[in-house]
């Protein structure tokens, strides 16, 4: 079995269990992939700024490296970082050589496959501003249509999922009609469920960021592509 460990950088267990479950639609135990979840030891339940963010770096670094030095069990075959700022991916690039996927990096290559023009709907204010940089330091910014945000408190609608998947049905909406996007992101790990939830709803792909680092792992660990 092929482990992939899904490091998500709050501490919010029942995220991780999530993003986890949608990893193994992707990554399934048939195929010869184990998915394991794991969540860091310190840090908010919810990552909403950009000094969260950046605190997160250190909490994901650590949990990697704990992963990564356990003697027992199997040897990790890949990394996935569950947040959509990607935060230690850099830093556990150049520290390890088993491969290394950000959700928000692949979702945004799934997205811009073929040319096409993406936005990014989410939930959560106070990291659009490192949402538009990581997209430009990605090199997407021709393509990159802008992000598209819900209104309200993003703890108050993680609460409530139903209402958080309409909120984010109304900003791929707006991406959509208002500006050309020819595909949309969910921007957030958290936000999986919402994210399959909408992926039939409108007429351009919606993209997951869990599920396209889940088949980023299948396409680098099975050599196709």
């Amino acid at each position: 079995m092929a482990l992939v460990a899904l490091v998500n950088p709050n501490t919010d267990r029942a995220t991780t269990a999530t993003m986890a479950a949608i990893a193994r639609r992707t990554l399934r135990p048939e195929d010869g992939y184990e998915v394991r979840g794991v969540t860091v030891a310190a840090g908010p339940p919810m990552l909403v700024d950009e000094e969260l963010l950046r605190a997160s770096v250190r909490h994901v670094l650590d949990a990697a490296d704990a992963l990564l030095a356990a003697p027992e069990g199997p040897e990790v075959a890949a990394l996935v970082v569950g947040a959509f700022g990607d935060p230690g991916v850099e830093d556990l690039r150049a520290r390890t050589t088993v491969p290394v996927i950000g959700i928000a990096e692949a979702a945004l290559r799934e997205a811009g496959a073929d040319g096409r023009r993406f936005g990014i709907a989410t939930t959560t204010p106070g990291l659009a501003a490192a949402i538009d940089a990581r997209t430009a330091r990605l090199g997407w910014s021709a393509q990159y249509t802008g992000v598209r945000l819900t209104p309200g408190d993003p703890h108050r609608l993680a609460a409530d999922p139903a209402e958080m998947t309409e909120r984010l049905a109304d900003a791929v909406d707006r991406c959509v009609r208002e500006d050309g996007a020819e595909a949309v992101v969910i921007g957030g790990g958290p936000l999986g469920e919402a994210a399959e939830a909408l992926r039939h709803r409108f007429p351009v792909p919606v993209v997951g960021p869990v599920p396209a680092a889940s088949r980023e792992v299948r396409r680098l660990l099975e050599g196709t592509g």
